[in-house]
């Protein structure tokens, strides 16, 4: 698939997942050896998680940043990687606003004081929102930002996405979902504004297409522009709104919508699915047809023809996996295999797809070798060794 002018090997994608694994923002060798064996394993895209473009944007100490040209270099050194392997490398760029300053999940993801001292030689890690609403029950008010606080935050994307080419990226994607920051503006629950950037639909997208329209401004013209949306979610956004906003940024130079939900803390009753193989992908399919623009698919897409008949359906024109692919970093090259495609490891590195060649189709000398001879481990079982 070609986007502008990047080309995709095929419509495979690692969905940015937060690993909590920096240090004080800087990504280190684990994000190497994590990424990297996606590339190896055949996805087209290879996407960096949530990266933040503010150090008070943080989710938690252990987040990724580029709020500053010091993390170029390290970033460098993994879409040099990705790249040499024939992948595409991808960024998220993210702000989690009154979601920031946790600990991280496996120690319960509770709200951290501040200042805390990992980030930013310990200064104030105060939470920001777009009104005074705190993320749930019992956790601390954010403050109100001003309108110079958002536009110096909108010029703060707009130098991340710079960055973000310096450092060889190719595919940058904006944050829009999961309770974030856009998100918090979108909501007519989170975000109680009087000013323009609050009250009516056109208001609360403002700040989302602001953002876009400034990373746009300095992500060159030839590299695809991704947007991340909840298509609904828990307080009541809906599908309507979502299709709006993704035609308004369609004009604004965003090429794929990414379809996930949810996110938003809840006040009603729930009116979205929220397991089940593919049960995101409805929404995709709707946006990419009311909206005309590109969607990406994800949530539970686990098997290989599953994959296959959103694509031939016409339901989305990208399929992201997350879980699945940790599970099976070679999941690409399985999947091209179960679907007939002829010589499916040829774009394996040699070293894996000499041998998992062999693997698919039995290595006939081998296995000839083993009925006439024993092998060593159990010429020494035959011997009483034991194994």
């Amino acid at each position: 698939m070609t986007i502008r002018g990047v080309t995709l090997r095929n419509r495979i994608v690692l969905s940015p997942m937060l690993t909590y694994a920096a240090e004080a923002g800087y990504v280190n060798d684990w994000h190497l050896v994590h990424l990297g064996k996606f590339a190896l394993g055949g996805c087209g895209l290879v996407f960096m998680e949530s990266t933040k473009v503010d150090p008070g944007g943080l989710t938690t100490p252990r987040d990724c940043g580029i709020w500053k040209d010091d993390f170029i270099p390290g970033l460098q050194r993994i879409t040099r990687f990705l790249k040499q392997h024939g992948a595409v490398a991808g960024i998220q760029l993210g702000h989690s606003g009154r979601k920031a300053r946790n600990s991280v999940p496996w120690q319960g993801r509770s709200q951290l004081p501040s200042p805390f001292p990992d980030v930013e030689d310990g200064t104030d890690w105060e939470l920001v929102a777009p009104s005074p609403l705190p993320a749930g029950p019992g956790l601390e008010v954010p403050r109100e930002l001003t309108i110079a606080e958002i536009h110096e935050m909108i010029s703060g994307w707009g130098a991340a996405a710079r960055r973000a080419h310096e450092a060889g990226f190719d595919v940058l994607e904006v944050h829009g979902a999961h309770g974030y920051l856009i998100h918090q503006f979108l909501s007519p629950t989170a975000n109680q504004r009087t000013d323009a950037y609050g009250g009516s639909l056109e208001n609360r997208m403002r700040f989302a297409i602001e953002v876009v329209t400034e990373v746009r401004r300095h992500w060159p013209e030839d590299k695809p522009l991704f947007f991340r949306v909840s298509a609904v979610d828990e307080d009541g956004g809906t599908l309507e709104e979502t299709i709006a906003l993704s035609r308004a940024l369609r004009e604004l130079g965003v090429d794929v919508i990414d379809c996930s939900t949810g996110g938003m803390p809840r006040r009603g009753e729930r009116t979205m699915p929220t397991s089940g193989y593919g049960y995101q992908v409805p929404y995709a399919e709707e946006i990419r047809h009311a909206a005309d623009i590109a969607t990406m698919a994800v949530g539970l897409i686990i098997h290989a023809d599953q994959a296959e008949a959103i694509l031939n359906e016409g339901r989305a024109d990208l399929i992201a996996i997350g879980r699945e692919l940790l599970h099976n970093p070679n999941w690409t090259f399985d999947a091209a295999d179960k679907l007939g495609v002829e010589q499916p490891y040829n774009s394996a590195p040699e070293a894996y797809g000499y041998w998992m060649e062999k693997r698919r189709g039995g290595d006939v000398d081998f296995l000839a070798g083993l009925s006439t001879r024993p092998s060593t481990w159990q010429a020494g079982i035959d011997a009483g060794g034991g194994v």
